[in-house]
């Protein structure tokens, strides 16, 4: 067994190679990005081959169409059309698929354009957990010692509240709008993320290419973002995708309590939150629909997520 050299042994006109040769890994710095990029390969070959994951991907990749052009394919305007409120709460139909709602809109059509808000929130508030929870996992994984412990005991405090009654509560501080259910989901969801990411990069700091950085003296910014972050991409890529199906979760029931995206979007919670009264009345269609969309979207997300984690587990 090689003997692990210190730092302070090793002089820096001895260069790289006799350190990468002392941990007998010479090389494997420069023949890093082949081997993952091998890796990559792989992983994608077996992800196609998952029925899962491709399911998912098509629901999901549908549900992103719909949201980028809803607009030119909804068959008629999501906000009604001149005298729509004559046809209200009409049932589906052949001139109205979906039916229509309390003020004569085509359900269908707000459903197609509704796909765009609740998507770019979700997307956008657990891209914001995921960066801030990645750095701070990266940091306290890596660093350790009393970081660790102050930061853990912080992210311990804010997973002990939760996650609605926080929402509520910055939203009515804050007032309901799009841009505060990003930030406040982004950041309900960054010690969760911080966590996971933590515990994938402890392994990994003990690994002999941690040590070779290290003895070439690399900034701890560079081993944290460079060398380890590429190796914990897939804990993070399952663990982004099993938020954004609990970001939707999250912003539907925000917005049915009327602290979510705010009118006239066609916000699937939305039209939930407000046509659900007439299910007594056995008007069940503006309901149903956009719970089945949401229910199709979370879904998706959750067969992408279990497809993506199949692999990485391998």
């Amino acid at each position: 067994m090689i003997s692990r050299p210190r730092p302070e042994d090793v002089g820096t006109e001895a260069g790289v190679d006799p350190v990468l040769q002392a941990f007998g890994v010479e090389g494997q710095h420069d023949s890093g990005d082949g081997s993952r990029s091998t890796a990559r390969r792989e992983r994608f070959r077996l992800l196609l081959r998952s029925p899962t994951f491709i399911i998912g991907t098509l629901v999901v990749l549908f549900w992103i169409f719909c949201a980028i052009f809803g607009k030119q394919i909804a068959p008629y305007n999501y906000l009604g059309e001149p005298g729509s409120i004559l046809h209200k709460l009409e049932p589906p139909s052949s001139q109205h698929w979906f039916g229509t709602d309390d003020l004569g809109r085509d359900v269908l059509s707000r459903v197609i354009v509704g796909s765009r808000g609740i998507l770019v929130v979700a997307l956008l508030a657990t891209a914001l957990g995921t960066v801030a929870g990645t750095a701070i996992g990266l940091a306290t994984g890596y660093v350790g010692g009393w970081l660790d412990e102050v930061v853990s005991r912080i992210l311990d405090a804010f997973l002990a509240i939760p996650v609605v009654i926080l929402g509520v509560l910055a939203l009515v501080a804050l007032g309901p709008s799009s841009v505060t259910v990003i930030l406040v989901i982004g950041f309900v969801f960054t010690p969760i993320i911080a966590r996971t990411v933590r515990a994938a990069v402890l392994p990994e700091r003990e690994q002999e290419y941690v040590a070779a950085a290290e003895l070439r003296h690399e900034r701890r910014s560079y081993v944290m973002f460079v060398e380890i972050l590429p190796n914990v991409s897939g804990p993070i890529l399952v663990e982004f995708t099993v938020r954004v199906g609990y970001a939707i979760f999250a912003i539907v029931t925000l917005t049915f309590l009327g602290f979510g995206i705010q009118p006239p979007a066609p916000d699937w919670g939305l039209q939930i939150a407000s046509q659900y009264i007439y299910l007594s009345g056995h008007i069940w269609w503006p309901t149903l629909f956009p719970a089945l969309a949401i229910a199709s979207l979370v879904v998706a997300v959750n067969l992408v997520s279990d497809g993506l984690a199949r692999v990485f587990e391998r």
